[in-house]
């Protein structure tokens, strides 16, 4: 997995990866790798809510330790001549949010921009993202900010921005199935509002990215992955769950993109029937 998510090949510029881990060396190693290997820019990883990665002390568990973090980030940023970004969350716990201090560490450190996702490591994603501390950090450093958690529409871009007066927003779980989001956002920022695409579209950029899936990993591993991006790009329509239920069976490329051509075909006849 770490081969596949380290080829570049085909990606727009500027080229971000993301690091993850708990030694000040390591991590400076592997920003060199990533930036010989063609990265512009080096991510650094402390949000990350999982137990397999905080139990290694690394991701949001780093939240803990703001000598460690310092050392992190000196290192990182000094092995590299390209920008090193970092993404935390508001702390480790409710009781024990430090974004504020560990923003300024980073803006010491020489860190280029920073995204805090709204919730502590101890809040996973549940609950609500809160954005006052997002804007405690954007009023406590000089560095672009970005704030993440719980957008998931153009008008609730535009509410966090002024929440938190944050320079832009980043969005994870809401693109899921909905690639077109970032439109919308970009729309409304302009004053517009960007109607959401009609079925036929929909399924064109779903087919598209499967054969992209299919070309990247093979047409086996292809196969197994795109199930799940069938299952967000249909969510919520019209006989969503029978028609999962049957894609999790295709075992080919072929049977995949059959289903899916046969599901959007009926999506769209059946709204031709209602209007008529």
């Amino acid at each position: 997995k770490s081969l596949y998510r380290a080829n570049f090949d085909g990606e727009l510029a500027p080229i971000s990866a993301q690091i993850a881990g708990s030694d000040p060396f390591e991590l400076a190693e592997a920003a060199r790798y990533q930036v010989a290997n063609g990265a512009q820019i080096v991510d650094i990883n402390m949000g990350c809510p999982a137990k397999k990665v905080w139990a290694r002390d690394a991701g949001s568990a780093l939240l803990r330790d703001e000598r460690n973090v310092a050392a992190i980030l000196n290192a990182t940023v000094a092995a590299v001549d390209v920008p090193v970004t970092l993404k935390i969350r508001t702390g480790w716990a409710p009781d024990q949010r430090n974004a504020v201090n560990i923003a300024r560490i980073a803006e010491q450190a020489g860190i280029q921009a920073l995204a805090v996702h709204g919730r502590t490591r101890a809040c996973r994603f549940n609950g609500e993202a809160e954005y006052a501390t997002i804007a405690a950090v954007k009023q406590a450093v000089d560095i672009p900010v970005f704030a993440n958690g719980d957008i998931d529409s153009p008008a609730k871009a535009i509410e966090v921005l002024r929440a938190t007066g944050a320079d832009g927003i980043m969005i994870g779980r809401a693109a899921q199935g909905r690639p077109w989001i970032f439109g919308e956002i970009d729309a409304l920022l302009q004053g517009r509002i960007q109607p959401p695409p009609a079925f036929p579209e929909v399924r064109d950029i779903m087919l598209t990215h499967l054969r992209d899936l299919y070309e990247f990993y093979g047409p086996e591993p292809g196969v197994r992955i795109a199930r799940k991006h069938i299952g967000w790009y249909c969510s919520g329509r019209p006989q969503a769950q029978a028609f999962r239920q049957s894609v999790m069976q295709a075992v080919s490329v072929e049977a995949q993109l059959a289903q899916v051509r046969d599901y959007f075909e009926a999506l769209e006849d059946s709204t031709v029937a209602v209007a008529a």
